[in-house]
Order: C-alpha cells, then structure tokens, then sequence
C-alpha cells in the first residue's frame, strides 16, 4: 500500500498535516474569512474558534491523518512562514467517506484565504491531491465536491480535467466533478 506523505512540495507551496500548534496562526485566518468562506465549507473546519477549541480541531486533523480516515493537509507558503489555506484528500465510496479499505473513489476539498483566491494555488494543491488519490490502492476515481454559486472553486476541477457528473440547485448536493484514475501498473 502506498502510504499517503506527510509533507508535499508543489513548485509554490508546501503542504503538510496540520498540527495543533498551527492554531495560533489559523485563528486570524478564519476569523478575517468568515464571510469567504462561510457559504462554503462546513463550519467545523471553517469557522473561528477559542484557540484551545480551534488546537483540539486541528489535533483531530492530524489524528484522523495518522490513522489514515482521511488527509488535511495545511496548504503554506514554500518557507512555512504564511498558511494559504487547506487541501484535502477523502477516502469514499457511492455512499459517502469510509475507511481506505472500502473506498473506490477519492475526494478532493479545498479552500483559500480570500486574498490569495485567483492565482492558481487552490489548482496547484489540488493537483498534488490527484497524484496522491492516482496510487491509492483500490482508488480508480478522483471527485470534487462544490456548491454550484462558487464559481472559482467549480473552475479548479475543470482546469485539472474533470468532469461535470452532478450538478444540482443551490442548497442540495451540489456538484460532482468526477476523474477516471489510471489503473495501478
């Protein structure tokens, strides 16, 4: 089994499991985009926190990592010194997230600060998701999941070359890009 890295680096980002000490820097991050991304991404990764609250958030995180149920990984500037934002990589299956060993499909999420939006980041990062989810075993199908008003987020996945399979009213399900993954070799 391939194991899923810990750090990443794309040619202007380094990504890596979020650690609880990041808190501290996260903290103003969500509070300045509250309204960027309220509409958008579920409150219990989103919203602002106590910053011993937003730690246990971020400690759940990189537990849910170690164990492999799914993969958050902090998107940050290539020295470290700035948080962009977040990627994800979700184990799935036809009914919703599972465990690795039942998943035949992969799910990719991710968000931005607002004044970092528009520059391809979020592509960049969530093309590092799409070669990660292309060596998990079992894994023949990458999705991203969007609300069909955010328009920015719906273009990450077409630029990476997937395709519109759902598309519903705001409010419902939302969209469903979908990817075919080569079969391993």
């Amino acid at each position: 089994m391939m194991a899923i890295p810990a750090e990443v680096h794309t040619g202007r980002l380094f990504l890596r499991s979020w650690h609880p000490d990041d808190a501290r820097r996260l903290l103003p991050i969500l509070e300045a985009n509250v309204d960027h991304l309220g509409s958008w991404i579920p409150a219990h990764v989103a919203s602002p926190a106590p910053l011993r609250d937003l730690e246990r958030r971020l400690a759940g995180f990189a537990g849910d990592f170690e164990a492999a149920r799914s993969w958050r990984y902090a998107i940050l500037s290539p020295d470290q010194q700035e948080i962009f934002g977040e990627v994800d990589l979700f184990p799935r299956s036809a009914d919703g997230r599972v465990e690795l060993v039942s998943a035949d499909r992969a799910e990719i999420g991710y968000w931005l600060r607002r004044d970092l939006t528009g520059k391809g980041l979020a592509t960049e990062a969530a093309q590092a998701m799409l070669d990660i989810a292309t060596g998990l075993p079992g894994v023949r199908r990458a999705e991203i999941h969007c609300d069909p008003r955010n328009k920015p987020s719906a273009a990450v996945p077409r630029r990476l070359g997937f395709r519109l399979e759902t598309d519903s009213a705001p409010g419902e399900a939302g969209m469903i890009w979908a990817l075919a993954l080569p079969a391993p070799d």
